[in-house]
């Protein structure tokens, strides 16, 4: 297991450990907006306006314009017909499953799918490939018994870095009425300029009827906030505002999101930073050979374990633990963000082929 890192503050592109200073190239802040001073001083001047939460129900007879403001925005950046927020991604993921489970829905998982999807606490999932398990899909889908269906998948692989293809939805059947969810936690913020996986999933391939598509996601990530949101269409989303697990959680804190909306100028920097950053990244890591990495997400997935610890004493600091349990296989990879330098990446380029002459005399 790796070293645990105690640390007072949050990462930035350095962390401090017992006095040592290291690069770091880990975390989900794709857009570097919580270490951004001018996002920090927004979410200051927003406490100031809505205190630090609302500990109320969102369904009751006082509420606060911003959540609507908010998910309206949400919506419209990702091409969705509208969204709702809650308090976290798990919790996002949560109150739609606990809505299908109450329609007697068959939930049909795609390997590693999201814990925030699981039906219950734990999910025997497909120990397969993504393109296996679509390859197989359609005649398990036959031999489920007759309803409702929703299958529940990441938007794609954010631990080992590759992209999903949504391009099956065209063989499926159309005997039932199907309900896609997508867990786009890593994907929002990054994908598609910035929209997510929302536009370029299919709702009506060559199918009959419509696929019913809900997308959730995470705002911790990319997005710089602590909270979940849902985006679907108006019907769906209207039924989850009315069922009991949503009017009996807490919400996000509504500063957050009055943030947010006047946040468009960093969200569109951070966006253009992390560009730069990433290209310069794919130019100098990919030739190495020794990572496997979705072209424009900005994560390298290394299998070579050991680049961790070589790093490490190197004074570079990148993710490796074990996840989502501490059962599961260690898994090394570099992450990208807004927040690096030119510089930083460069370092960290020239200390990847330093391990890699290191390995070939050894």
């Amino acid at each position: 297991m790796s070293e645990i890192f105690h640390i007072n503050k949050l990462p930035n592109r350095t962390i401090t450990h017992n006095g040592q200073e290291y690069l770091f190239f880990s975390g989900t802040a794709y857009l570097g907006l919580p270490q951004h001073p001018n996002f920090q001083q927004l979410m200051v001047e927003s406490i100031h306006q809505y205190g630090t939460v609302f500990g109320s129900s969102r369904n009751g007879n006082v509420r606060i314009e911003v959540y609507e403001e908010a998910e309206a925005k949400l919506a419209g950046r990702t091409g969705a017909e509208t969204a709702l927020t809650l308090s976290s991604g798990m919790m996002a993921g949560q109150v739609v499953i606990n809505w299908l489970r109450g329609q007697h829905t068959a939930f049909v998982y795609a390997p590693s799918a999201h814990p925030a999807l699981w039906n219950e606490p734990t999910v025997a999932l497909p120990q397969l490939s993504f393109a296996e398990w679509t390859a197989q899909l359609p005649e398990q889908l036959r031999t489920v018994a007759p309803g409702p269906v929703a299958i529940l998948t990441n938007a794609l692989d954010a631990v080992c870095s590759d992209y999903y293809d949504f391009d099956w939805l065209n063989d499926l059947p159309d005997h039932r009425p199907i309900t896609l969810i997508v867990d786009d936690s890593h994907g929002l913020g990054v994908l598609n300029d910035g929209r997510g996986i929302w536009p370029q999933i299919p709702r009506k391939p060559n199918r009959l009827s419509e696929i019913r598509l809900v997308v959730t996601a995470s705002l911790a990530k990319a997005m710089g906030l602590p909270g979940g949101v849902v985006f679907g269409d108006i019907n769906t989303i209207a039924t989850l505002r009315q069922t009991a697990f949503f009017g009996a959680c807490s919400p996000m804190p509504p500063a957050y999101l009055d943030a947010y909306l006047r946040a468009d100028a960093l969200y569109a920097e951070g966006y253009e930073r992390l560009q730069k950053n990433l290209l310069l990244a794919e130019e100098l890591l990919l030739p190495t050979g020794l990572f496997r990495h979705a072209k424009g997400y900005p994560v390298f997935f290394t299998e070579d374990d050991e680049l961790y610890a070589y790093l490490l004493k190197n004074n570079i600091l990148i993710y490796s633990f074990a996840y989502p349990t501490i059962a599961d296989r260690a898994n090394t990879r570099i992450v990208i963000s807004a927040f690096h330098t030119l510089d930083d990446i460069q370092t960290l380029a020239r200390a990847v082929n330093d391990y890699i002459s290191t390995k070939a005399v050894g």
